[in-house]
């Protein structure tokens, strides 16, 4: 696969190439050109990522070194790039749903200055940079540099209208709650090197450096790791930066909660199953947060009234059925249902894009209504994106969601039983997302309804387009039980990935009778969104809808018990230990100087009667110690 080895480095280059461009060429360029080529180079990254993948497809993989990054001794740690089954498969997603995105924003961004339209386009490149090297890195440090970079664009994007402070909390809440996480990665990346001497994964997953671990190794390590994923993917208890992060633009919401950021703690655990299927305690720590994360997620969107933030719960919970599959070992159903989410959930965020546009910027559901008469295609596509998501076949959120509920039923049916009731309420509150925003009468004012009309081609086309990929999307990953051989997804990265055997294996015949259960039941919870918001009246949440609005207290708890105590913390060590203390001692030791030297000036007084009393004294001094002092 040589030619791969010489072409694959320009997945991740050309997307940094027009970070470049576009962020040194912000003044210059226009804006058409600075779309043009943001654009551009991830279309090209993914026709490259197309032609990887069917290199790979046909049994085609290969490890492209480049240098050694880091060379200390015997510890060698190259820069390269591991093309395989699940990184081919990540990079279509990236690049495939990056592309969409980008073109999206070229009409979304039109109302920005040229300078900050080239500087988001900037940070999105850069982003989608970051991102591929996260899954093209053939060892754990070069996923880390990935892993940083994705932290830092975040930062940047969701705090890119930095002229509103509380963007810029929001950009500063993602980025510190990302380096708790990712403190306990690069720690983790620490015990493997002292371990095994090597962090490369051709190396760190055969059978004898695996063999040299012990059961404590394993576990702190991988629930080392899992930290690092609770932060990036957000996760109980670090998931609350993500609903803060709807301050940056809309597209930036698709690009980081749908098919990139979030998702890379899905990847890192799914890169390392050999090494998670060796701990079992750390296997049911991830499904329990995983679990607690979807339900805890889900009834908080119940009552949420931004668009923005139904979906961004949504998210949240949606990784959280993804952290179950990976706790129970079904770690394609997780990719699974990575790749599916992609597809509804950026449609959705772009949906909701396209109706904030329309709106003029309104973003409060209970400020719409009727919207379907006038966005018919953002209509159509958001009711398709919700219909996935709510998993009714044939869409391609019920096969994957379905392998999650399998995978949790084969585990322990109470993950089961909490599992469904989890995927009812997504049903119910995406539903009434829907409901609330296109059906009734509208709500707005007269000016808001004057304003509303579809918005143009190259947001609708993407729409469009991922709303084709929600429909067919689920239909590489069949079951068995449909139909012998189905399963492609699964058999494509079954090198990759060890094949999942259940604890408790059931028949086709009980497979059939959860299916139709789920189904069935969604349905009903459908019925029952209808009946209640299809002619929605504004009224205010009371009692424990109270509670569910303003997200379970959970902010203003992280506020009293760590925030406000850190920076009374923070105020002590400023005021007293810093100003008083170190000032002090670095001050005093400025003005001691100071003093003694305005003292021992005065012993230079030019006066020869002085001098002659300081020898005498001298010399009687001496004496005293000769004769009577010294042993």
């Amino acid at each position: 696969m040589q030619n791969v080895l010489q072409i694959v480095y320009l997945i991740p280059l050309l997307p940094l190439i027009g970070f470049l461009i576009n962020g040194l060429g912000r003044k210059h360029l226009s804006k058409s050109l600075i779309g043009v080529i943001g654009s551009g180079v991830i279309l090209a990254s993914f026709v490259l990522s197309i032609w990887v993948f069917l290199q790979v497809k046909g049994g085609n993989t290969h490890e492209a070194h480049y240098f050694d990054f880091i060379s200390v001794g015997s510890l060698k740690i190259p820069f390269a790039f591991k093309i395989d089954q699940l990184s081919s498969l990540f990079l279509l997603i990236i690049t495939g749903v990056g592309f969409l995105i980008h073109v999206y924003s070229t009409s979304y961004m039109q109302e920005e200055k040229q300078e900050h339209f080239g500087r988001y386009f900037a940070y999105l490149n850069l982003f989608i940079f970051s991102m591929l090297l996260l899954v093209m890195g053939a060892n754990f440090v070069i996923m880390f540099i990935g892993w940083e970079g994705v932290g830092l664009c975040s930062y940047l994007l969701i705090g890119y209208w930095f002229q509103k402070q509380e963007y810029n909390k929001a950009a500063n809440k993602a980025f510190i709650m990302n380096r708790i996480g990712d403190l306990a990665f690069l720690i983790a990346i620490f015990w493997l090197i002292q371990k095994l001497g090597t962090v490369s994964y051709s190396e760190v997953f055969t059978a004898a450096n695996l063999a040299k671990l012990s059961t404590t190794d394993v576990t702190v390590i991988t629930l080392l790791l899992f930290v690092g994923a609770t932060g990036k993917s957000a996760q109980i208890p670090l998931y609350t930066w993500l609903p803060d992060a709807m301050a940056g633009p809309t597209p930036v919401s698709a690009l980081i909660h749908a098919a990139t950021m979030v998702t890379a703690g899905i990847y890192m655990i799914a890169r390392s199953n050999l090494l998670y299927s060796m701990s079992h305690i750390t296997m049911d720590i991830v499904a329990y947060v995983g679990l607690a994360t979807a339900l805890l997620a889900a009834t908080i969107a119940l009552k949420q009234n931004d668009i923005k933030k139904v979906l961004a719960y949504s998210t949240v919970s949606q990784l959280g059925f993804m952290f179950l599959a990976l706790g129970c070992g079904a770690y394609t159903a997780a990719v699974f249902h990575v790749m599916t989410h992609a597809f509804f959930k950026a449609l959705m965020f772009l949906g909701s894009g396209s109706v904030i546009h329309a709106m003029g910027g309104e973003q409060d559901i209970r400020n719409m209504g009727g919207l379907s008469k006038k966005l018919k295609i953002t209509f159509i596509t958001f009711l398709i994106g919700c219909v996935a998501i709510a998993g009714i076949p044939p869409f391609s959120g019920f096969f994957s969601k379905d392998a999650i509920l399998l995978s949790a039923f084969e585990k322990n049916p109470v993950l089961y039983g909490i599992a469904l009731f989890t995927a009812l309420l997504t049903a119910f509150y995406m539903f009434r997302l829907l409901f609330i925003t296109f059906t009734g009468k509208f709500r707005g004012t007269h000016e808001q309804e004057h304003h509303l009309h579809e918005s143009p081609a190259a947001m609708t086309i993407p729409l469009i387009i991922l709303a084709v990929l929600s429909i067919i999307g689920g239909f590489v990953g069949i079951p068995e039980v449909f139909m012998h051989g189905g399963d492609k997804l699964g058999e494509f990265l079954s090198p990759v990935i060890a094949t999942h055997a259940p604890e408790h294996p059931v028949s086709h015949s009980t497979e059939y009778m959860l299916m139709g259960l789920s189904t069935g039941l969604v349905l009903i919870m459908i019925l029952f969104a209808w009946f209640k918001f299809r002619n929605y009246q504004r009224t205010e949440a009371t009692g424990f809808g109270k509670v569910l609005e303003n997200k379970w207290y959970v902010d203003e708890l992280y506020d009293k018990v760590i925030v406000n105590p850190l920076n009374k913390f923070g105020g002590f060590l400023k005021t007293v230990i810093d100003k008083s203390l170190i000032d002090g001692l670095v001050n005093g030791a400025g003005r001691l100087v100071n003093y003694s030297s305005r003292q021992l000036r005065l012993l230079q007084s030019g006066q020869v009667g002085n001098y002659v009393l300081l020898m005498v004294v001298s010399m009687v001094l001496i004496f005293v110690v000769q004769f009577f002092l010294r042993k």
